[in-house]
């Protein structure tokens, strides 16, 4: 069950890190300021994600636990909660990104070049973020009710949709304007129009499995609703949490120079390539114990658990030998300064043992905890790991101290690592094995 899960949902991560891949090769053509930029502006998105990946985590652990008691009808009232928070949450950072996109640029970057590209990039992919947020939970819900496959299909599909528009904009083809790093972000937002295209018409024609019902968007369920945000908040905080510190890191560089900001903008995407089926199999972890807990199957799921951690730490093996891998090529091909060729060279070194505190901790925190609705821990303990110690030494380390900025990026890539023993020994406790469902819901 865990690899007919699991490859599903790590071939959906890496179809987004393929266009994320493919963004920073074609802007490689563009200049280093373009990738640079789009970077810089691509955490808007980051945090927005942050907050879908909480929203989605509280969904998933409603639906999976519901999916194995049986009860349909509660996953689809959920499935209408999500959609409706979701929709609310990305509209406002639509509405920003359209209308203040110079005034975001300026958190990340003090380059007035990249404030002026990052706001074109911005204007371009805002009326994406509404799109996305309707897709990714409907498509969270169809994962956790065990049609992953939908989910890998329209992402697959969405890839070359995305790359062949990248093209197309970016580059000026045919009859399409040659519109540079806005033509990045048009390409993106037409494509997630397209999702959305796509998963009306999986729920009004194809999914047999459960119902969308257009009245569940307004319906107010008062036990239904109370659980959401017992389960949803902490989530989505925890993921907020870890996302502004990510981005903070991303702040930090960004006023040390341009050229460390280039070589994290590519390091990013291969450690995003690095961890697909880590995050995959978290995913499906979570599915896999969330649905065992709900059928009160708990000695199973206990473990079920076990082996969970221990594939955690295969795949993280395996993404690291991955990164390994594709460093020479990439530091062969990719047309940059000296100074971020030296930089790049050290972070993908960095980023292919990071990956081993990535996935372990992924696979406790947001597939084996949350399953069991603990997800408080989570927020708990990177509110401590990443705001007391890595954004405040890292800005004490690039700032006061002054330390070369590739030290400076070591500091910040050994937050993992410090949670990684605490995080152990909550696992060990096992609060989080429990059934969260109720026999009646409103």
């Amino acid at each position: 069950m865990a690899v007919s899960l699991t490859l599903p949902i790590a071939l959906q991560n890496l179809m987004d890190t393929a266009v994320s891949g493919a963004d920073v090769l074609m802007l490689n053509f563009v200049s280093q300021s373009a990738i640079s930029a789009s970077s810089l502006a691509g955490q808007v998105q980051f945090v927005l994600n942050m907050i879908f990946y909480g929203l989605s985590s509280g969904t998933a652990v409603l639906c999976s636990q519901y999916w194995g008691r049986g009860d349909r009808r509660t996953i689809e009232k959920i499935m209408g909660i999500s959609l409706r928070i979701s929709v609310c949450i990305s509209l406002l950072f639509t509405l920003a990104g359209f209308f203040i996109p110079e005034l975001i640029m300026k958190i990340f970057t003090n380059d007035t070049e990249l404030i002026s590209l990052g706001a074109q990039y911005l204007r371009a992919v805002a009326p994406g973020y509404v799109c996305s947020g309707f897709a990714t939970m409907y498509l969270c819900v169809m994962r956790s009710v065990e049609r992953v496959i939908v989910s890998a299909a329209v992402h697959s599909a969405a890839v070359f949709v995305n790359i062949g528009l990248n093209a197309c904009f970016i580059f000026g083809v045919g009859p399409f304007p040659a519109l540079g790093i806005a033509g990045v972000a048009l390409a993106t937002s037409i494509t997630r129009m397209l999702e959305v295209v796509y998963c009306v018409l999986d729920a009004a024609f194809f999914c047999r499995v459960i119902r969308f019902h257009p009245g569940d968007l307004i319906a107010r369920r008062k036990v239904l609703m109370r659980d959401f945000i017992r389960y949803s908040v902490p989530a989505m905080g925890n993921d907020i949490v870890w996302g502004l510190a990510f981005s903070m890191y991303s702040v930090i560089l960004g006023h040390i120079s341009s050229d460390i900001v280039a070589a994290n903008s590519i390091t990013t995407v291969v450690r995003s390539l690095g961890t697909v089926v880590c995050f995959g199999v978290s995913s499906a972890g979570g599915i896999i114990l969330g649905k065992a807990m709900g059928d009160n199957q708990l000695e199973k799921a206990e473990l079920y658990g076990k082996r969970l951690v221990k594939l955690s730490v295969l795949t993280a093996l395996f993404g690291g030998g991955v990164v390994l891998l594709v460093r020479p090529l990439l530091l062969a091909w990719m047309d940059v300064t000296a100074v971020v060729h030296g930089y790049l060279s050290v972070m993908l070194l960095i980023t292919a043992y990071y990956i081993m505190g990535q996935s372990v901790n992924t696979m406790l925190v947001c597939g084996v905890f949350r399953a069991g609705g603990d997800t408080r821990f989570g927020l708990y303990c990177d509110i401590i790991s990443m705001w007391v110690y890595a954004v405040p030494v890292g800005l004490l380390a690039a700032f006061v101290l002054k330390l070369p900025p590739l030290w400076v990026y070591f500091i910040l890539c050994l937050d993992e690592f410090v949670k990684m023993p605490v995080i152990v020994a909550h696992y060990k406790k096992k609060k989080w094995l429990r059934n969260i469902t109720r026999a009646e819901t409103d």
